[in-house]
């Protein structure tokens, strides 16, 4: 929800037009992509979610099928052929987390540990992909990855 009302408010302060499509179940991927088109979007933005983590490689094929570049959270959207994600490094929260386990295994209470930020945050684009959907990226966002597949 914070990552929509996010989106929501950036792209009112560009001037973006964003469709909200609310996905139910894996059965309505298809036919979002679809409205998406129908409705003259000229990309897609796929926000965090457990069950969209777990059909990435579905929702990056449809990407590639209607030609809409996608841009997600998690860099293995891109991994797999994804146009470009943009979000914390999970790899660094996951040991963070670590500490975290280890000084609750000492004897810290949970609830006395402060909460944390992420605050490592990486841009991956595929270039392979945005050859293949006929897109250029320019060399200062190119220059601003922290990688690029080629």
């Amino acid at each position: 929800k914070q990552s929509l009302e996010a989106t929501l408010a950036a792209s009112r302060s560009l001037k973006i037009q964003v469709q909200v499509l609310e996905i139910q179940s894996v059965n309505e991927f298809d036919g979002a992509y679809s409205a998406s088109k129908k409705n003259n979007a000229e990309a897609i933005n796929v926000l965090a979610s457990p069950i969209l983590f777990a059909y990435r490689q579905d929702l990056v094929n449809l990407s590639a099928t209607h030609r809409l570049p996608g841009m997600y959270e998690n860099k293995e959207f891109v991994e797999i052929g994804g146009l470009m994600s943009y979000g914390a490094n999970l790899d660094e929260l996951y040991r963070r987390s670590a500490t975290y386990v280890d000084k609750i295994l000492k004897g810290a209470k949970p609830s006395d540990l402060p909460v944390e930020q992420p605050t490592k945050f990486e841009l991956v684009i595929n270039l392979k992909t945005a050859k293949q959907i006929g897109l250029k990226i320019p060399p200062n966002v190119l220059a601003r990855a922290d990688r690029v597949i080629k």
